[in-house]
């Protein structure tokens, strides 16, 4: 099993910056695929981020703007977000999963693990 714990969220202007993190009761690195969703109001769980080891996939909506790194030292997961935009306001989640679910599409469905969440509010 795995315990993820977000944290990091908090409101910001348009053009500002955040750094969410995400840590992990144990190591994650080789055995599990790590990812970041967010979900606003009355929308479904989107994925903007998907880890396996030392390889990020980003959304299309948050490419160029968003970074993900990981201390291995002390399992956690960094999302470090950038050059904000409204839209990007959200409940954004950590999640872990088998190697499996990344090389496979990472539906929301097929993680196991997720984190409490923690909320992202971007004013304009």
């Amino acid at each position: 099993q795995v315990q993820l714990v977000e944290s990091g969220g908090g409101s910001v202007q348009a053009g500002g910056s955040l750094r969410l993190s995400c840590a992990a009761s144990r190591d994650t690195y080789r055995d599990y695929c790590l990812a970041w969703f967010r979900q606003a109001p009355g929308k479904e769980r989107e994925g903007v981020t998907h880890t396996v080891r030392d390889v990020t996939q980003y959304a299309n909506s948050v490419k160029g703007r968003f970074t993900v790194s990981r201390d291995n030292a002390t399992n956690t997961l960094y999302l470090h977000m950038n050059r904000l935009k409204p839209e990007d306001t959200a409940m954004y989640y950590c999640a872990a999963g088998t190697l499996w679910v990344c090389l496979n599409g990472g539906s929301p469905a097929d993680f196991l693990y997720w984190g409490q969440g923690t909320q992202v509010i971007v004013s304009s």
